[in-house]
């Protein structure tokens, strides 16, 4: 079954990492279904019912975007709030419609893996900062995943490091 992977980048087209991972994505229209949050909703007036419809149709769902200020691009959290709604995807009447589906993040970093460490720059791990993400998919039953997060992107920007993601991205979705 193919993987619904929601992208949420303020900025695609000045990304350098992000926008790479879509377009291998979508060299394999057979395997990965790619939805751009930014690019569906510039207003930000989410589709809360096509939203959903899209999320009850697939097994596994893949959260990617940059690491932004130790969390996700604002309509993220957004569509968070006015998708995964009471009732729909929790709640004791709601039927879970997520419960069972595996979850994860995709998540580039700009700075190296050991910034992020009790005695890293900036003391926590990504594991520990994604808690949050991890406790909500575990409050609506989903199955959630160990998150993809390709590191160092603000030391090399080059072709090759950003190459070099890739096939790690495509072999840890196909993985999920």
């Amino acid at each position: 079954m193919k993987t619904l992977v929601i992208v949420t980048h303020p900025d695609i087209e000045k990304s350098v990492i992000n926008k790479k991972w879509i377009d291998e994505l979508k060299k394999y229209p057979e395997k990965y279904t790619v939805h751009q949050l930014y690019e569906a909703y510039p207003d930000g007036k989410i589709n809360v019912a096509e939203e959903q419809k899209l999320m009850e149709s697939y097994n596994k769902i893949v959260f990617q975007f940059p690491f932004y200020w130790f969390s996700s691009p604002p309509l993220l959290k957004q569509w968070l709030d006015e998708v995964v709604l009471y009732g729909w995807a929790y709640g004791s009447n709601s039927g879970f419609k997520l419960a069972g589906k595996k979850m994860t993040l995709a998540v580039t970093a700009g700075i190296d893996e050991d910034g992020y460490s009790e005695t890293g720059e900036y003391k926590y791990t990504m594991n520990e900062l994604f808690r949050p993400y991890e406790l909500t998919f575990d409050y609506i039953k989903a199955n959630y995943k160990e998150p993809f997060v390709y590191y160092g992107i603000e030391r090399d920007s080059s072709d090759e490091w950003i190459n070099r993601s890739v096939p790690m991205y495509l072999d840890f979705l196909d993985n999920l």
